[in-house]
């Protein structure tokens, strides 16, 4: 029996719902999904197996004009996850249409793919418009772009979506699988855990926040029982902000890390023991080691 394996982009504008269809497609939580714009910073990859094939999803940050070096490494990390893909998936909101945005992603799209690339396109969250309106956008999608094909989906609800993944596994290379069959995806538990609590900070917190703090996964230790200690540092640029995460008598951080170890614990299936303390560092967007640790290349953002 022919076995294939590839990897396909999900690339759109930030909110798109590339997060919501790679943990639809993969079958579990791999990629966090918040309302708030800009939330996946890293190339995340989750692994889906349809019949014979592995396919290897790549989530990459949202693509928009960036401003702060942060921006310009998440750009700079989407692109280059289509770059190394088989296949590419476009994804626009139909309830948004052709916004400037896709059509500089359109117009990129000519420069940044090789011919030898396939790219479709996914028109995500049709539950919104009527049908005539969808059939316009189509069209105009297509006559801006050659899309090799179009599908109709619904992220969330999960319309399309297995169509969508069978015509991409036919298209991945044949091929040995690239992953154990179990695996589903090939960031470090590490890092995942430390996806899941900011998250959680970002759904807690307000509009700016977000962006302005990080997480990282300092300490994790096997304990005999089975379980997990987990320690983690949320890196803030401000006293105030400090002030913000912690909340009223702690109270902030420790409903954050409840809904955090929560999540951890059911993703690995096991106790966990989490601890997470909260530092200002006023320059960590500007520390090649904090970009390392969110799987960005520092120098993309000069």
């Amino acid at each position: 029996m022919t076995t294939r394996a590839g990897f396909a982009a999900l690339i759109g504008e930030p909110n798109a719902g590339k997060s919501t269809l790679l943990n639809r497609m993969v079958g579990a939580k791999v990629s966090i999904v918040t309302h708030k714009v800009q939330t996946t910073r890293t190339r995340i990859r989750g692994v889906a197996i349809e019949g014979e094939a592995q396919i290897v999803f790549v989530d990459t940050p949202g693509l928009f004009r960036p401003r702060r070096r942060l921006d310009r490494a998440m750009v700079a990390a989407a692109w280059g996850g289509a770059a190394d893909a088989d296949v590419v998936v476009l994804m626009v909101e139909a309830h948004r249409g052709l916004t400037e945005g896709v059509r500089a992603i359109l117009e990129a799209l000519a420069e940044k793919v090789s011919p030898r690339q396939t790219v479709a396109l996914a028109i995500n969250k049709i539950d919104r418009v009527k049908a005539e309106v969808l059939l316009a956008l189509t069209e105009a999608l297509n006559a801006a772009y050659p899309f090799a094909a179009t599908f109709m989906i619904s992220a969330e609800r999960g319309h399309g979506v297995d169509d969508l993944r069978r015509w991409l596994a036919d298209r991945m290379p044949e091929g040995p699988w690239l992953y154990p069959e179990d695996q589903i995806a090939d960031l470090p538990l590490r890092m995942i855990a430390a996806e899941m609590t900011r998250e959680k900070l970002t759904l807690r917190l307000h509009q700016e926040l977000p962006y302005e703090l990080t997480v990282e996964t300092e300490g994790w230790e096997e304990r005999k029982d089975g379980s997990v200690r987990i320690d983690q540092v949320v890196y803030v640029g401000r006293d105030g902000h400090k002030g913000i995460v912690l909340g009223n008598r702690g109270e902030t951080i420790k409903a954050i890390g409840q809904a955090a170890r929560a999540e951890i614990a059911e993703f690995l299936d096991r106790t966990v023991h989490l601890f997470v303390t909260v530092k200002v560092r006023p320059r960590w967007q500007e520390e090649a080691e904090r970009y390392g640790e969110m799987g960005l290349d520092f120098r993309d953002g000069n």
